[in-house]
């Protein structure tokens, strides 16, 4: 089986170096181009591989899966265009090379240009929003750890809401959310939003706190715990001392959230099991993934551990 295995990867890294000749030679493209094609085509292969599946094996169905996981974690229909049609490219030279006989992307319908998708913010425009908190009020720092935690762990607004003290694993570097159907999964949680956190918990706990809300990690001035009208409101009011002029609303985060590890190379699976989605698309999903691969992806590609990682390198640290 491991010859097998080892055999297959080979034969593998000899269709795509032909195919990245076949780009460059056959079809003229620049280098730059060739490099979109290969990053996009990379989402499928990784993709597939966490499927245990193949190139030379992939079906429409599963192409349909991949094209509904685009959809899922809000890539933009052009993008999702794109993709799709640098993976037709790649099939059809499959079949024109004679490595298989059919082309299952010939029948794989692109999305619908002009479909509406929640605004995506850059990374420097969600720390412009966590920078606008006023950190002279005394709610200012449980506002940072709010907008923090959403974004480093990709939060449905009523996820965040609902998060207990109890839910926190900070030593194992995640939180337990509540999710849908009171459907539970474990998220992993960047090293900023545990910082943020933590400073929030010195004031919390010096805060009052209504009788049968002593769990909620996020809590109102009153003692209760915070809504999602007031974390919606707070939001807007950020964007806008920011000058973000995008329609916005903390779903947006979420997207963003999604959109910024996929751009920074992170598994398909590994985003959807994130998210905790529950369409018949991605079910599966948790099933495939284990824990420390899921962990080992979300630390290494969001934006948040990258820069985390340069900072303690310019410290000195290990």
């Amino acid at each position: 089986m491991i010859d097998e295995n080892i055999a297959r990867k080979e034969k593998e890294a000899v269709i795509i170096r032909k195919y990245r000749q076949y780009l460059k030679l056959e079809k003229g493209l620049s280098e730059n181009t060739v490099d979109a094609y290969f990053t996009d085509l990379d989402k499928l292969l990784r993709f597939l591989q966490a499927e245990n599946n193949t190139m030379l094996r992939v079906t429409l169905d599963d192409l349909h899966r991949f094209a509904a996981g685009l959809h899922d974690i809000g890539i933009h229909p052009r993008s999702q265009a794109r993709i799709l049609s640098g993976i037709k490219s790649f099939l059809h030279f499959l079949v024109l090379s004679e490595y298989r006989e059919d082309n299952p992307g010939e029948l794989l319908e692109g999305p619908k240009i002009g479909l509406h998708l929640p605004e995506v913010l850059t990374v420097e425009e969600i720390d412009a929003i966590i920078q606008a908190v006023d950190m002279e009020k005394k709610e200012g720092q449980r506002n940072r750890a709010m907008l923090e935690t959403l974004y480093s762990c990709g939060l449905r607004v009523s996820e965040l809401c609902h998060l207990k003290l109890s839910d926190l694993y900070f030593e194992d570097g995640f939180i337990k959310v509540n999710g849908k159907g009171s459907k539970q999964r474990l998220v992993p949680i960047s090293p900023r939003a545990v910082k943020e956190i933590t400073y929030w918990l010195l004031d919390r706990n010096q805060g009052r706190i209504k009788p049968g809300f002593e769990d909620y990690l996020f809590l109102a001035r009153w003692g209760n715990a915070i809504s999602r009208i007031q974390v919606f409101q707070l939001i807007k009011e950020l964007a806008a001392k920011a000058g973000i002029q995008k329609n916005i609303s903390p779903h947006t985060f979420r997207h963003s959230f999604a959109t910024h590890l996929l751009e920074g190379g992170a598994n398909l699976r590994a985003i959807q099991a994130m998210l905790g989605h529950e369409s018949l698309a991605t079910t599966e999903i948790y099933t495939h993934i284990d824990r420390s691969m899921l962990r080992s992806e979300i630390i290494e590609h969001h934006p948040r551990n990258i820069k985390y990682r340069k900072e303690k390198r310019l410290r000195g640290e290990k």
